[in-house]
């Protein structure tokens, strides 16, 4: 029965081999790349072929004129296929191509080809369940992985730059990348029983090593939040805390998940990596800011000097009262005397104004951010 298959299988190569070698070149259509693509995803479960893999890329490096047809022949391979095989080394050669940083595939968006419902036809029942959730979640992944690419370039053809970026616009991009982190964890077998398979152990190195990247990004772009979180308002800071609490939970998860790849000796997941700690003081310090309550604030007062002639002067005092803001308290001139006015009261008091050390100079504008409810 399996001689019978593998014939088949080889059968079926050969048939697009032949087929790719009646196309007309066109802008979309090239027959070296199409049967180039077709050996590289071949039915051959066993092994896979790097030297047209290696082509693949090199045509890449050649020229952005090759992206068109390679991307239009991986995705007619991929909508064409029933066996999990080819769509699994589709996918891997795939994810290759959008490592060789070409910006006419970073900026595809979505891919070209839907495998989120995928269904293996020339399995049984026991294995195709597996096989068919591994397929889906490593397509999810790449396609994620591919809108969020597509949506870091302007109009112009250009990466858009993190040089000065908003802290919103960091805490945004975090997400996106916890996101992408959620769904490479989803990227294992169900049952160990795949993991027998050459190609399943060579998808999963794959995965790790994108798992690497990724996490090493959220915990430098998380370095570089919490070093500017006192230059945001309530609106970054519970941003930043969700994305804290977020990253533990995924601490936890990475740590099963190299446990389970370890377990099968899987190389890459060989050096266990550190997953870091969020410290408690951060998500305190988080939670301080969306709850409005400063830890040191700055208050004014007015002095008499010696030629009886008033000047405003700032002390610093600790407080855990609720900051003023000057929307509500501004400070004016009464007939060269200064007089601090609240809610419609004018009032004499010698305390003039109070405002956050960190905020905006005095007297500027304070716009509030949304109050958030949890």
């Amino acid at each position: 029965m399996k001689l019978w298959k593998r014939a088949s299988e080889a059968l079926k190569d050969r048939s697009s081999l032949w087929v790719s070698t009646l196309s007309r070149r066109t802008a979309y259509r090239n027959p070296e790349i199409d049967a180039a693509v077709i050996k590289a995803t071949s039915h051959d479960e066993g092994r896979v072929d790097y030297k047209n893999v290696q082509r693949v890329f090199q045509w890449l490096s050649t020229s952005p004129a090759y992206s068109k047809p390679l991307i239009t022949a991986i995705s007619r391979r991929m909508e064409r296929t029933r066996s999990w095989v080819v769509a699994l080394k589709g996918l891997m050669l795939m994810h290759g191509v959008f490592c060789c940083n070409v910006p006419a595939i970073q900026k595809i968006g979505r891919l070209p080809f839907d495998l989120s419902d995928f269904a293996d036809g020339h399995s049984g029942l026991s294995r195709a369940w597996c096989v068919n959730a591994f397929v889906r979640s490593y397509f999810s992944f790449l396609d994620q992985k591919s809108a969020i690419a597509g949506r870091e370039w302007t109009r112009e053809g250009r990466v858009m730059s993190r040089l000065n970026e908003p802290i919103a616009h960091q805490l945004v991009r975090l997400d996106e990348l916890q996101t992408l982190l959620d769904k490479l964890l989803r990227v294992k077998p169900v049952t160990g029983e795949l993991m027998r398979f050459n190609l399943v152990i060579e998808a999963m190195d794959c995965v790790i090593i994108e798992i690497f990247q990724i996490y090493s990004s959220i915990c430098d772009g998380v370095a570089r939040v919490l070093m500017r979180i006192y230059e945001s308002g309530r609106l970054e800071a519970a941003m930043a805390l969700r994305i804290l609490k977020r990253s533990t939970v995924q601490g936890n998860k990475l740590r099963e998940y190299f446990e389970f790849c370890r377990k099968y000796g899987i190389l890459n997941a060989a050096e266990f990596p550190k997953v870091v700690e969020i410290p408690d003081e951060d998500i305190k310090e988080l939670e301080r800011i969306i709850n409005g309550v400063p830890e040191k604030i700055i208050e004014m007062e007015v002095e008499r000097k010696a030629d009886d002639s008033k000047v405003a002067v700032l002390k610093t005092i600790v407080t855990e009262k609720w900051e003023v803001f000057d929307e509500d308290v501004k400070l004016i001139s009464n007939n060269g005397e200064f007089v601090k006015q609240q809610c419609g009261e004018e009032l004499s008091d010698k305390n003039m104004l109070v405002q956050k050390q960190h905020q905006q100079p005095l007297f500027a504008p304070v716009v509030l951010p949304d109050l958030i409810t949890f």
